[in-house]
């Protein structure tokens, strides 16, 4: 018999990292760009020859928004079939 809460477990442990990655940061300066991104794939800054550019942050994080939301909707689909 199908067990809709059989993976509540790994639901939990996923939330648990995804708030650790949250609170980790990578670091990366090329030709003059400095990007700091967050582990949960969001931007937290964009710096352009020593220039904030947050509009920039806003665009990048939007479109990750918009595919992870692709992603999920994917998955609900094939789980359907």
């Amino acid at each position: 018999m199908f067990n809709p809460f059989k993976n509540l477990g790994d639901i939990g442990k996923l939330q648990k990292i995804q708030k650790e990655l949250q609170n980790e940061e990578v670091i990366v300066e090329l030709n003059g760009v400095r990007v700091v991104m967050r582990g949960d794939q969001r931007i937290k800054e964009v710096v352009v020859d020593g220039v904030s550019e947050n509009r920039i942050v806003d665009a990048i994080n939007d479109a990750v928004k918009k595919t992870q939301q692709q992603a999920a909707y994917k998955l609900m689909e094939s789980s359907r079939e």
